[in-house]
């Protein structure tokens, strides 16, 4: 297993995939080394987590052990010079707690929620074809 950070996140979903797109754009500018796998095109077995689970919210590899939703960030986030502050100002516990409530019950929820309808869609027109 490598210390290198990895991002497991979907790459079908607009939203996540606009976010974490980002971030690989900088990592890559910077030379940072963290590497960027769509759940939907990679081995989820390095991440011991199903795809329904990964789609479920964010989830990074850092050190042998998997990190995810707000701590999968914070992770992320602190592996990013510009981002450093923003782990900083997160991660205080307040704050912490706070923002992993708003995106465990709400912002993850969500975006799995429209993921799961739009792929629901696509199968169903793919049917009709």
């Amino acid at each position: 297993m490598t210390d290198r950070t990895r991002v497991l996140y979907n790459a079908d979903c607009p939203v996540c995939s606009f976010e974490i797109d980002h971030y690989a754009r900088y990592s890559a500018a910077e030379k940072l080394g963290i590497g960027f796998d769509d759940l939907n095109a990679c081995d989820l077995e390095p991440y011991g987590v199903a795809r329904e689970d990964a789609a479920r919210r964010l989830h990074v590899l850092k050190d042998g052990k998997v990190f995810s939703g707000i701590d999968a960030f914070l992770v992320l986030w602190r592996d990013m010079p510009r981002y450093r502050v923003l782990a900083r100002i997160i991660g205080l516990p307040g704050v912490r707690h706070l923002a992993s409530g708003v995106y465990d019950y709400l912002l993850a929820q969500a975006l799995y929620g429209w993921d799961k309808r739009r792929r629901a869609r696509r199968r169903s027109r793919d049917a009709v074809r």
